[in-house]
């Protein structure tokens, strides 16, 4: 299992470093990004989830919610995207690799193993018996795995990004025959 945890680890460094080389942004940026999105998915399905439920339930969720979101605004949300950033750079500058590639390698298999062994029964549920609460675990289950493998990766040093670089060079073709375009027709003639 090792051995799957670390070409899998490899891919997703590779596919991080690719994916910065293109737009500039590393894979800290993506793992906030799919937190997010994980907080987002969570808060809108209790909320769909238990919008036709008795009201007593639906204050006991949203109590619930509003205790995981101050936990959030205290755990997570505390530093900023550029500062977790800017501790992975000082420690690749310093030829450190990323610790979480050792600490979390046991968590990673758990949730590559539950990913690869619960895909079925989940489509199994859902498709049979129309319980949607399987399919929204199963999502988070796969957006944690991959949090995990994006968290274990090393970015590259900082780099402006291809994309960015293609995006102004277009802009400035635009500008420029803008500018001899209006010239063109403002000359008198």
């Amino acid at each position: 299992m090792n051995h799957i945890d670390l070409f899998i680890l490899d891919m997703t460094e590779w596919a991080c470093r690719k994916f910065q080389l293109l737009t500039g942004k590393t894979n800290v940026w993506l793992a906030v990004q799919l937190t997010n999105l994980s907080i987002i998915v969570y808060f809108v399905w209790a909320g769909l989830y238990f919008w036709s439920t008795e009201l007593w339930l639906r204050v006991l969720v949203g109590l619930f919610c509003g205790g995981v979101f101050y936990a959030l605004t205290q755990t997570i949300f505390k530093v900023s995207i550029e500062e977790y950033e800017a501790n992975a750079y000082r420690r690749v500058a310093k030829g450190f690799r990323n610790p979480r590639r050792v600490r979390d390698a046991q968590l990673r298999m758990s949730f590559v193993t539950l990913a690869i062994l619960l895909w079925y029964p989940v489509a199994l549920v859902y498709f049979n018996l129309r319980v949607r609460i399987v399919l929204l675990s199963y999502f988070l289950v796969l957006l944690t795995t991959v949090l995990l493998y994006l968290l274990a990766c090393d970015p590259l040093p900082p780099c402006a990004g291809k994309v960015r670089e293609w995006i102004l060079v277009i802009a400035a073709g635009q500008r420029q025959r803008s500018r001899s375009h209006s010239a063109q027709f403002s000359s008198p003639a």
